[in-house]
């Protein structure tokens, strides 16, 4: 970068990359904690998990992403889904079979997996 105008330049094209991001309010986010705690209790094979069977079932409506430290890492790997309008469900302990029946149950049919969610 060597001006100002450059500077504009990337300003520009980076707010309507966030603006895309804004618009899509019906996007089911998938997140699974990937800071060095999540990725040694296993969050790799997870976050992989969740990629291959939401695109396998072709779920277009959802969005697998990983995050840094969510700050619960006794329960790592943790991953958040947070849906439009809906309260957000944490999972912890998970594993890659987990990953596969969340995906089936809960963004497949609707239902939260409460076995793998800290209960009260």
């Amino acid at each position: 970068m060597k001006s100002l105008e450059e500077l504009k330049a990337i300003r520009d094209r980076m707010q309507g990359q966030v603006g895309l991001r804004a618009e899509d309010e019906n996007v089911t986010r998938v997140v699974v904690g990937m800071a060095t705690c999540g990725i040694a209790a296993g969050a790799r094979p997870v976050l992989t998990a969740f990629s291959d069977a939401v695109q396998e079932k072709g779920l277009k409506n959802v969005m697998v992403t990983q995050t840094g430290c969510i700050g619960l890492c006794m329960y790592e790997p943790i991953v958040e889904i947070m849906e439009p309008g809906k309260d957000k469900v944490t999972y912890v302990k998970m594993d890659a079979e987990k990953a596969k029946e969340v995906v089936e149950q809960h963004l497949i049919r609707g239902q939260i997996v409460s076995k793998y969610t800290i209960q009260k």
